[in-house]
């Protein structure tokens, strides 16, 4: 009986300068993106006075971006397999930058709407993209390890610099300059992306499935809507039944998938447990922390009374502590398997959010930074490793479904965590400030203070020295209460992720103990999802990606 042999798998193709070069590019749109979540909110005064939209225009100006963003990204990350990643990267950026320059030249909210909604349909295309082309520009796992850690680091910096950035163009110019730095970044990256970036899709994908591009929209959408509508107005029968009413969408959705070959998404991946596992850590962990910092970023400016600009600085600290962490946790992966990393990182979390818990409305601004960088820094491990975690676990030729699917979680993950920390901020504000207003207040100056703290402050000052300053006290005083609960109970949840972590990707391999041509974690399995019975990393790493490998 003649004896077999196996073949020793054959080595890990590294990327060279070309590729790496190609990062620089990739970086682009996601410090843009980071720069456009955040430097609306600082025009909102600007926009309020020249476009003069209603409170319910204004509201959908600022949300139905992330609503776009949210409801397009599977489609999107599904659609990059099917007719190239760096193509749709390319139709993103000019349709990002022509969006922008509607947005910035509205004359009416109609116009600044629909130029928001065109920025998040388009902006959908640019994570997914970026994500899965770094999955297949870098095959080795340590170099794309590191690939990741320095898209995670722009994402932070992008973070960092957009309050500082967004507040000295509106010091200079008109609000509309805060899209426009949309432009010259796009072209760029118009220019050199054929040259740096190569072509990758599945050659064997099938057509996309319109019906189940329809249901990811109307389950989508109406859950976020629904989310939003309860963070901000509490319970509903308009927002409990949008909300019902996607959840059951959903089903149907998900149900769609598991009978169709080509997939809009692919349940599959959900086979390999450390997939499922990071996804879920990945999205209440980033959740939280992007609840709290919106309450942190009103107790700066509300609380301890700094402008926009001064706020920025302020959350400086913070993100240069994740753009380090972010730095340092390759080589920390290196050893250590990412379980152990994500899961002792989210334990520094929990310190920070404990510090946070004991914030006063008063002279409590070096208690909160401190608190603030120790949460950012127990995240940073978790978006780097996670992501990687995430992307690596796919297939290449499914490795933007991935990405899209990272990306969905982190934005259902923020809303969520907007709307569990924004009820609890909201429900204790209520509940102090109400017995504290005097009864000789008019009714609606009561009313207006008794909605928000942001209303208690705009009041306060159209009444008299003693009455306006002690009724801004109180709301301040009640704001903090519901951020140190909000904060207490974050640290909480947190803790549970930690030792999430530590249970379920306890046997994902670190780097250095991945095998070579092992694309990504696959928990105790060893199979790629998807590919039920063929061992992980049996084909050739440096294998073409796909026939439209355009290199």
């Amino acid at each position: 009986m003649p004896q077999t042999t196996t073949d020793p798998p054959m080595p890990q193709e590294r990327a060279g300068r070309r590729e790496w070069l190609g990062l620089f590019v990739l970086t682009l749109p996601t410090i843009l993106l980071a720069l456009d979540a955040t430097v609306l909110n600082l025009a909102i005064p600007q926009i309020s006075a020249d476009l003069k939209p209603s409170s319910t225009q204004l509201l959908w100006s600022v949300d139905i971006y992330g609503f776009m963003i949210a409801g397009f990204l599977i489609t999107m990350g599904t659609l990059g397999d099917r007719i190239g990643r760096r193509r749709l990267l390319m139709i993103g950026a000019l349709g990002f930058g022509i969006a922008s320059v509607i947005a910035a030249t509205a004359t009416s909210p109609e116009a600044l709407i629909a130029g928001r909604a065109l920025l998040g349909i388009t902006g959908a295309t640019l994570m997914p993209s970026t994500l899965a082309l770094i999955s297949n520009m870098f095959k080795d796992p340590r170099q794309r390890g590191v690939a990741i850690s320095v898209w995670v680091t722009c994402f932070s910096v992008g973070i960092a610099v957009g309050p500082v950035l967004g507040g000295a163009l509106l010091e200079w110019f008109w609000w509309g300059s805060v899209f426009l730095l949309a432009v010259p970044v796009m072209v760029l990256l118009l220019v050199v992306a054929p040259v740096l970036l190569p072509e990758y899709k599945d050659p064997d994908a099938g057509r996309i499935d319109l019906t189940s591009v329809a249901l990811s929209l109307v389950t989508v959408l109406p859950v976020i809507y629904g989310i939003k509508s309860l963070a901000e107005h509490g319970p509903s029968a308009v927002a409990i039944g949008t909300l019902l009413a996607g959840l059951l969408l959903g089903v149907a959705f998900v149900h769609r998938q598991g009978r169709l070959a080509d997939p809009l998404m692919d349940l599959r991946l959900f086979a390999n447990r450390a997939f499922g596992a990071t996804l879920l850590v990945l999205m209440l962990g980033l959740g939280l922390m992007g609840g709290l910092y919106l309450f942190v970023s009103q107790y700066l400016q509300l609380v301890e009374g700094l402008s926009p600009m001064e706020s920025g600085l302020w959350l400086l600290p913070a993100a240069a502590a994740l753009i380090i962490t972010s730095s340092l946790t390759p080589a920390i992966a290196q050893r250590i398997r990412p379980g152990y990393v994500v899961g002792s990182s989210l334990c520094v979390s929990v310190v920070g959010y404990v510090l946070v818990s004991q914030v006063g409305s008063e002279g409590g601004l070096p208690l909160l930074v401190t608190g603030f960088v120790l949460i950012y820094i127990g995240i940073s491990p978790l978006m780097v490793l996670g992501t990687d975690l995430v992307v690596g676990s796919a297939p290449p030729e499914r490795a933007g479904s991935a990405a899209s699917m990272s990306e969905a979680g982190m934005e259902f993950g923020m809303a969520l965590g907007i709307a569990g920390l924004g009820s609890v901020v909201t429900a204790v504000y209520r509940d102090e400030i109400g017995g504290a207003l005097s009864p000789d207040l008019p009714g609606s100056v009561a009313d207006t203070a008794r909605d928000t703290l942001a209303g208690a402050d705009a009041v306060a000052g159209s009444l008299p020295g003693q009455i306006g300053a002690e009724l801004l006290a109180e709301a301040r005083h009640a704001f903090t209460d519901g951020l140190n609960l909000a904060s207490g109970i974050a640290g909480v949840i947190v803790a549970a992720l930690a030792v999430a972590a530590f249970v379920l990707l306890r046997h994902v391999p670190s780097v250095s103990d991945t095998p070579h041509g092992d694309h990504g974690a696959h928990g105790e399995s060893g199979e790629k999802p998807g590919a039920p019975g063929e061992a992980a990393g049996s084909a050739p790493a440096n294998e073409p990606a796909t026939a439209g490998d355009s290199r």
